[in-house]
C-alpha cells in the first residue's frame, strides 16, 4: 500500500465520525478503486445476526467517498465533492466481515474537463458489498458532484 493510499484512508477515518464509529478499515484507495472493510461487530448487528443495513449503507458510501477523494483530491481547492443521491439493493444475507469495493462510473479526465468548463459535473460510483466467501450481499450506486467553489 502506498503512502497516498494510507493518507486517504487515514484522512477519512479522522474526518468522518461514522467511519470511526463503525471501525471501517480502508484497505485500498486509488482513483481506480476503493476497498473498505466493515469488521464483524455485534454492536452493529441486525435482528438476524449480520451487519445492520445502515452499517452496510455507511460502508458502501464510505468506499464511494474514498474513491472520490483519491480521484479528485487535487481539485479540492476549487470544488467540494458532495453526494447527490444513493440507491442500495440488499441481495443476500450478510454475515461476518463485509467488504465494499467502489469504482468510478466515468473517466476522471472527463469529469475534470467539465469542471474546467465551469460546469458542476455529476458522476456515478458503483459499489459492491461482499461477504468473506465472495458472495455479493449488496449493490449501491452513489451519484456525486464536484460543486465549484464560489
Amino acid at each position: 500500500m502506498s503512502a497516498e493510499q494510507t493518507t486517504v484512508g487515514e484522512m477519512l477515518a479522522a474526518t468522518v465520525p461514522m467511519a470511526r464509529t463503525l471501525n471501517l478499515e480502508f484497505l485500498e484507495t486509488t482513483a481506480e478503486r476503493a476497498v473498505v472493510r466493515l469488521p464483524d461487530q455485534a454492536d452493529y448487528h441486525n435482528h438476524v445476526g449480520g451487519p445492520h443495513a445502515g452499517a452496510m449503507f455507511t460502508l458502501a458510501e464510505s468506499a464511494s467517498g474514498a474513491i472520490v477523494i483519491a480521484a479528485f483530491g487535487d481539485q479540492l481547492s476549487r470544488a467540494v465533492p458532495l453526494a447527490v443521491k444513493a440507491e442500495i439493493g440488499y441481495k443476500k444475507l450478510a454475515k461476518g466481515v463485509v467488504t465494499a469495493t467502489a469504482t468510478l462510473g466515468r473517466p476522471v479526465a472527463e469529469i475534470v474537463a467539465e469542471l474546467d468548463e465551469g460546469k458542476r459535473p455529476e458522476f456515478p460510483v458503483a459499489i459492491e458489498i461482499r461477504r468473506a466467501d465472495g458472495a455479493v450481499t449488496g449493490e449501491m450506486t452513489v451519484v456525486w458532484t464536484l460543486r465549484p467553489n464560489a
